[in-house]
This record gives structure tokens, sequence and C-alpha cells, in this order.
């Protein structure tokens, strides 16, 4: 039995309190938004995936969606999930589809997108993206997984003492003081570089 293309969705906010009363908006969603939005939460997993569909109910983020649940054929929704990238541990970085770096330490975790990585200070003729990816070369990010809250695939960049010493060095590339402020004082051991696919 195919899937349904689209499925009629109660939305409403999961931020509503006891007090507050939040609308809840009905729209029709396509099969594969819905989907894409309960991977983060079950992965690949048919099975898992069919019940929350059976359920017709899912929080993602500060939404609830709702919907008339339903038993989705196995066949098909596999079909549909082999439409979603697979992590690839041969895949290689790729500096030119970089979309964010996440700086990461045990209580800290700065992400950066990249068009803020790439804006240059005043007067300065490289940025702070331009730094990190020099950082690549010398030492290579190794390939994490393909994450689908991120609808990316991350690699690690494992810092050295002396390559975060260069990196809170390079923070007057970033013109954004608050944000170098940060970085300066934040406890960092590697960083995240997510790629579109």
């Amino acid at each position: 039995m195919p899937l349904p293309e689209t499925l009629r969705v109660k939305l409403s906010s999961e931020a509503a309190g006891s007090i507050a009363v939040t609308p809840v908006v009905v729209q029709h969603m396509p099969l594969r938004e819905i989907v894409d939005l309960m991977l983060p939460l079950t992965g690949k997993d048919v099975p898992r995936l069919r019940e929350l569909l059976r359920r017709g109910s899912l929080v993602s983020g500060a939404s609830r969606f709702r919907w008339d649940g339903f038993e989705a054929d196995p066949e098909a929704l596999q079909r549909l999930v082999g439409t979603f990238p697979d992590s690839d541990p041969n895949l290689p970085f790729r500096p030119q589809d970089l979309i964010r770096c996440v700086l990461r330490g045990p209580a800290t975790r700065l992400e950066i997108p990249a068009e803020a990585a790439a804006k240059r200070a005043f007067l300065k003729r490289r940025s702070f993206q331009d730094h990190l990816l020099e950082l690549t070369a010398a030492i290579p990010p190794v390939y994490i997984d393909y994450s689908y809250k991120d609808h990316a695939d991350r690699f690690r960049l494992r810092l050295t003492a002396e390559a975060l010493a260069l990196l809170r060095e390079q923070t007057n590339l970033l013109p954004f003081p608050a944000l170098a402020s940060q970085i300066r004082g934040a406890l960092i051991d590697s960083v995240e570089l997510h790629t579109r696919r």
C-alpha cells in the first residue's frame, strides 16, 4: 500500500504554559518532511518510524505535530527512508561545503555559521574561517557521521595545545567582539566541522 504524500497536521507550540494559550495551526505537510523531523530521534529504524506514524504525534524543538495515525507499509517506508543520506566514513572533508563550525569542550558548545566565520574584521585581509581551514590542512579532520538534526556530515578536528593557542590568537579576525571573547575564555578541545552533502 503506498504511503500518503501529505498529512493533515495540527501544529502547536510546546512552549505554551498553563496560563498562555497558543493557537493551533492546521496545514498539509509532505510525509517526507515529517519523516525528516523524526530521523534525529529514530535514525533509519523503520519499526520506530512506523510506531511514530501510528501514534500520530511528534515533538520537535518547541513544536508539537499531530495527525491521524496510520499503519505505514514497511517496504514503502523503507524506500522513503532510503532516499535520505547515510553516514559515509570514506567521505573526504570538503572545505567549500562548510556550513558551520562548532567549537567544543567539556562544558562548551559555540556554534558559528560559515557566513559569520567567513566575515572579515575591519581592515583585515583574512577571516577566522580562513585560519580554521588552514588548520584542517595541518590536522586532517576525522569523519564522525551524518547528522539528521543538522542536515550535515560532521567532521572532528582535535586541537593540540599549539593549535588552540593559534585559534585563540586568530579571534582578532572576527568582526564580533563578544564571540571572540567567548572563544578566548572557553575550554575548547575540538572543532566540529559541518558540511552540506
